[in-house]
């Protein structure tokens, strides 16, 4: 071993960065958390791809279901019609 080593070309953080993902803390509650844990042991994957996957189909079937101003019309008509 070296008595000195120079690390004035050093770079923190991972040492090959990975392309698409990134890496962000965040806190969820515990049970969340356990759940998650409890899915990814039964299939044999890793909690994180799927708490990503549920993320995932989220914003697509949000996406899908956009509200228009013809359903809001009608959803107000029908609620309304009953309060009469």
């Amino acid at each position: 071993m070296k008595p000195e080593y120079d690390f004035s070309k050093g770079k923190r953080g991972a040492i090959i960065p990975s392309t698409g993902k990134t890496r962000i803390t965040i806190y969820l509650d515990d049970d969340i958390l356990a759940n998650f844990r409890e899915q990814a042991e039964e299939k044999g994957t890793g909690y994180q791809t799927l708490i990503n996957e549920v993320l995932k189909q989220h914003i697509q079937s949000s996406s899908e279901r956009s509200l228009t101003e013809a359903d809001l019309r009608r959803i107000l008509r029908e609620e309304l019609s009953e309060i009469r």
